[in-house]
């Protein structure tokens, strides 16, 4: 049997049959050459390694190695089976199966096995690309306390590069599009298992630096608070994904995270809630109405805006007329609200123009310009309403008008509890034990709460003064 050498496997040419060439210093291991596929007599060899040997029980079988490096450099990994081999790689590697055949190892199944392995290992990785796992990451994510997906899912989904159809309330009807430069897009072919912690960094400072796509960009420069979005986004998914067992480790554990601003505490004075009211008359319909509900209500700015007529008591038969029950699909703490509605509130809905609602539809938005959708448009309604109103008023947010709500009951001596109440919190007084076994909703006193406040806010924009003292009215 003849010794293989680089240069003499390097001769070799095809010939019409395959042939097998054993070499004498490593057991069972031949060089195989295909036949030729030309008629060209300089076509070079192809050629692998293979091993021939008796299985257990006399069977005869061949293990195919992989093919031949012609090369003499070695590197420092172990060969492993499939692998392009070298001369001395192959001997290497022929030397460990045949140990392993003396130790009862059926290396041909052996071989198989892994093989299966890998090929589904390959498939699962083609499956658990990203896109395809955020889009079942959405449809299947849920608040755990409510059991129902997040309020603003729609936002979630475009932080991970995904849009539904606006007219499509429900993620698993309808596949979603790959948002241009979004997530999704850039990690369109790559499994989720091979994204790490640098791949998230770098992510989440492209969207600090530069935006992210299909969401508006509300500032020119970095933003601190589109990082800490795009944190959390990523963040909940990869923690979804490793309970799903898509994933041994959450890349995000270890990334940085932006700091949240302080709270804010800014609330709007008397004579700023006097410039804010009259700086509304500029505004059109139905934002005008709508921004003095948010003033008068303290409720919060979606809570407001999609406002239904079959909300309404004055539209509920058996329920008081000014009362306005939001259910628990409609509030932040996914808790029934009843918020009683003063004269002034209910005279401004009544006098609001209403648009019916479009066939097919039975029910319509309060404020709306198409009784089919609520409105929409706030950042340029606030534009105009800042233009409005003086320019010496400080810089204050639509949230402002919730925070001016409470901090002016507060200043009419409401107490604490009453106010969380009216606001529909529960932290702060009703947090712990206290929210557990304290349930009753003081529906008396928020009300009373509530018509004190409206008759403070009107005695301001009447330049009066219709200030009733809480105790007389508790009365």
């Amino acid at each position: 049997m003849p010794v293989l050498t680089v240069p003499g496997m390097m001769k070799y040419r095809p010939a019409a049959k395959r042939r097998e060439i054993r070499d004498s210093l490593a057991p069972g291991l031949h060089l195989v050459i295909q036949p030729k596929r030309t008629d060209d007599k300089r076509e070079p060899a192809r050629c692998s390694w293979a091993m021939r040997f008796r299985r257990a029980g006399g069977r005869t079988a061949k293990l195919t190695l992989g093919p031949v490096d012609f090369s003499e450099g070695e590197n420092a990994e172990e060969p492993v089976l499939g692998a392009p081999l070298t001369l001395r790689a192959a001997r290497q590697l022929a030397n460990k199966v045949d140990r392993d055949r003396a130790r009862g190892v059926d290396v041909v199944e052996e071989y198989k096995a892994d093989k299966e392995r890998k090929r589904a290992s390959t498939s699962e990785a083609a499956e658990n690309t990203f896109p395809k796992l955020a889009t079942e990451f959405i449809r299947d994510h849920r608040v755990r306390r409510w059991g129902t997906w997040p309020r603003r899912w729609r936002e979630t989904a475009a932080l991970l590069g995904l849009r539904w159809d606006r007219s499509n309330t429900d993620p698993t009807k309808g596949e979603p599009e790959i948002i241009p430069g979004g997530q999704a897009d850039k990690w369109h072919d790559k499994p989720v298992s091979t994204i790490d912690d640098h791949a998230v960094h770098t992510r989440i400072d492209e969207a600090r630096k530069k935006g992210i796509p299909g969401l508006k960009k509300r500032n020119k420069g970095a933003s601190d608070s589109r990082a800490r979005k795009m944190h959390g986004a990523l963040s909940a998914f990869f923690k979804w994904a490793k309970h799903q067992r898509k994933i041994a480790t959450n890349p995000c554990l270890d990334v940085w995270r932006p700091e949240p601003r302080p709270a804010r505490k800014r609330a709007l004075t008397d004579a700023e809630i006097n410039v804010f009211w009259t700086a509304t008359e500029q505004i059109a319909e139905p934002f005008r109405s709508a921004l003095r509900v948010l003033l008068l209500t303290g409720q919060r700015l979606r809570e407001v805006a999609g406002m239904v007529d079959h909300e309404l008591g004055s539209l509920l038969p058996g329920t008081p007329v000014d009362l306005w029950t939001l259910g628990p699909d409609r509030t932040k703490n996914h808790r029934e609200h009843h918020v009683p509605l003063t004269q002034f509130v209910r005279d401004i809905i009544n006098d609001l123009p209403r648009v019916e609602a479009p066939g097919g539809q039975n029910f319509s938005y309060v404020f709306s310009t198409t009784g089919s959708t609520p409105i929409s448009g706030w950042s340029k309604m606030k534009k105009r309403l800042n233009k409005a109103m003086s320019k010496d008023v400080p810089h204050w947010t639509l949230h402002d008008l919730r925070r001016s709500c409470a901090t002016g009951m507060q200043r009419l001596g409401v107490r604490p509890e009453v106010i969380e109440r009216a606001l529909n919190h529960v932290s702060g007084t009703f947090g712990g034990i206290v929210g557990t076994y304290q349930t009753d909703p003081l529906a008396a006193e928020v009300k009373i709460a509530l018509e004190r406040w409206s008759l403070h806010v009107a005695g301001l924009v009447e330049g009066g003064n219709n200030v009733v003292p809480l105790r007389a009215e508790a009365k």
